[in-house]
């Protein structure tokens, strides 16, 4: 994979050997990721709504964006990635992830920078985290009234399908699965192979399926964000709607036949310390 990076580098105290959680009596490191693509029209207002005091660092990851979303992630001040080809959304997240790790991160919130997601909200969402209660913290939509934000009744009608359809293969009772506002701890990156997963948006999907299959799925919570769908907004339309529904729908077909031992995948085995 072939990245530049530019902008605030992590310190070299935080950029080190880093693994588990932090030491006792030391303030957990807060990373925001940003996967961006076309993002310049809402970057920066998603930027000014992030609760600066409790984050240390932000990574942007640009997917080869069409605009001006490196430009005005560099007057920003965030640390900016640049992949020299399109990976896709799972791709970016990659990335994502492997740059947080990498500079010493004990949460990472991946946040969007398309403004749908209220990044004021960030506080509530580490909480569980923080506590030690949860190690992945979804923002759901659907735990408030998405359709009153202007999200497209088909959109919704999809979404409580799917969401449906994994709880009962997973055995959970989250209100929605498909958002993109999330926190997750150290130790929940560390064990699961999420390198592994799909580059397209189902890569989200998987990871849950993985949670789940590594046997983390009551380290899992929720809170509620509210919904906001307008013209800058990026939104996945109908026809790769359809595509994201069958391929979620594969991914549960795929925990389950890993669940009953009939075919095992390595996507879904748990990641050995240090691997």
């Amino acid at each position: 994979m072939d990245l530049t990076s530019s902008a605030a580098a992590p310190s070299t105290e935080a950029a080190g050997e880093h693994t588990g959680s932090p030491a006792a009596g030391a303030c957990p490191m807060v990373v925001i990721v940003m996967p961006a693509y076309n993002a310049a029209r809402t970057l920066e207002r998603t930027y000014a709504d992030i609760p600066h005091e409790i984050v240390d660092h932000i990574i942007l990851v640009d997917d080869v964006s069409r605009d001006e979303t490196v430009e005005i992630a560099r007057q920003l001040g965030l640390e900016t990635i640049i992949h020299q080809q399109n990976l896709g959304y799972g791709g970016n997240q990659k990335t994502c992830y492997d740059a947080a790790l990498k500079a010493g991160a004990d949460v990472v919130v991946m946040l969007h920078p398309d403004y749908q997601y209220d990044a004021t909200r960030i506080p509530a969402l580490i909480e569980p985290i923080l506590a030690g209660r949860a190690d992945l913290v979804l923002g759901s939509r659907f735990l408030g009234d998405p359709l009153a934000g202007g999200m497209p009744k088909w959109k919704y009608v999809s979404n409580r399908f799917l969401t449906i359809v994994e709880n009962l293969a997973f055995g959970l009772r989250l209100s929605e699965y498909h958002t993109g506002l999330r926190a997750y701890s150290r130790r929940l990156l560390e064990a699961i192979p999420y390198r592994l997963n799909n580059n397209d948006f189902v890569f989200d999907q998987e990871l849950i399926a993985q949670v789940v299959a590594a046997g983390m799925q009551r380290r899992i919570d929720e809170i509620a964000v509210p919904t906001r769908y307008f013209e800058e907004a990026s939104s996945v339309g109908f026809r790769r709607s359809v595509v994201y529904g069958l391929s979620t729908l594969r991914v549960v077909l795929r925990y389950v036949l890993h669940r009953l031992r009939v075919r095992r995948s390595p996507k879904l085995q748990a990641r050995r310390p240090g691997a």
